[in-house]
């Protein structure tokens, strides 16, 4: 699985993506998440393609995005992920989630942390952002589909190639 910046190219791909019910209580479905990138230009989103196929999508925010959730003017807010319905349980989560650092450091080399906020009813989620590293930052906000625990994860030296 490859993690690209999403194009307009990619429009039919977002259209064949499903999320349950489930999914859709703690994430949006790319099709709202897109338009705000587009009208933002420090929101960015991104797929995950799998055999040309979206199997993941997340959105990755910078500055004001960051700010209900850390004061570090260097931090990116992950937003907003999912793995599509029909290919839960196959990995794709885990992929995107190992391989998010290193793509942030190739792309946004400015950036020296990674933030999130998970719903406390989500703990398969928080479950995974642990198991790659994320740490729970004590912080706790109040988002619009319930509580939200702040988790972090601090970036190395930046990724040279």
């Amino acid at each position: 699985m490859k993690l690209i910046r999403f194009q307009e190219t990619h429009a039919s791909l977002v259209d064949a993506y499903v999320l349950s019910e489930e999914q859709l209580r703690f994430t949006a479905h790319p099709s709202k998440s897109i338009p705000l990138c587009k009208a933002e230009p420090n929101r960015h989103a991104i797929l995950g393609i799998e055999n040309d196929r979206l199997v993941v999508y997340f959105a990755l925010h910078e500055q004001e995005g960051v700010q209900p959730y850390s004061d570090n003017l260097k931090a990116i807010l992950l937003r907003t992920l999912s793995t599509e319905y029909h290919e839960l349980g196959k990995g794709y989560g885990k992929a995107a989630m190992q391989r998010l650092p290193e793509f942030v450091q190739l792309q946004f080399p400015h950036i020296d942390e990674i933030v999130l906020a998970v719903n406390v009813a989500n703990e398969f989620a928080r479950k995974l952002y642990t198991k790659f590293g994320y740490q729970d930052t004590g912080c706790r906000v109040m988002g619009s589909k319930g509580m939200l625990i702040v988790m972090s994860y601090p970036l190395e030296v930046p990724v040279k190639r």
